[in-house]
């Protein structure tokens, strides 16, 4: 069974910035693919970013595009959200997500989730 772990949620003020990281038991690491979604109370869970196995690939909700950043360190066998310029609707349970060889912004396509981390942007 593979597990995941985040870890950096925090309250932080609008225009603040942080880092989530997403620590996995999936090996061999280089042939999973990461995702991050997000889940803000009464809403739905909604694709965030993710970043192909390789490393050579990301693909970002609209909504996220340019503020946030995704990556991968293979030998920690952890991946990284970046976040910057936060706003207030950017608060939300974030989940790391994880499946062999997936890539892409459909959350079916990932088997492995972690219990996240909440992240929470005062106004």
């Amino acid at each position: 069974q593979v597990s995941l772990v985040e870890s950096g949620g925090r309250l932080v003020q609008t225009g603040g910035s942080l880092r989530l990281s997403c620590t996995t038991s999936a090996r061999p690491f280089n042939e999973y693919g990461m995702g991050w979604f997000r889940q803000a109370p009464g809403k739905e869970r909604e694709f965030v970013a993710a970043i192909r196995w390789s490393g050579d690939s990301t693909v970002y909700a609209d909504s996220v595009k340019g503020r946030f950043t995704i990556s991968r360190d293979d030998a920690k066998n952890t991946v990284y959200l970046r976040m910057k310029t936060l706003q207030p609707e950017d608060t939300a349970v974030y989940y790391c997500a994880a499946d062999h060889f997936s890539f892409g912004m459909d959350a079916e396509g990932y088997k492995y989730w972690g219990q996240g981390t909440q992240v929470t942007v005062s106004s």
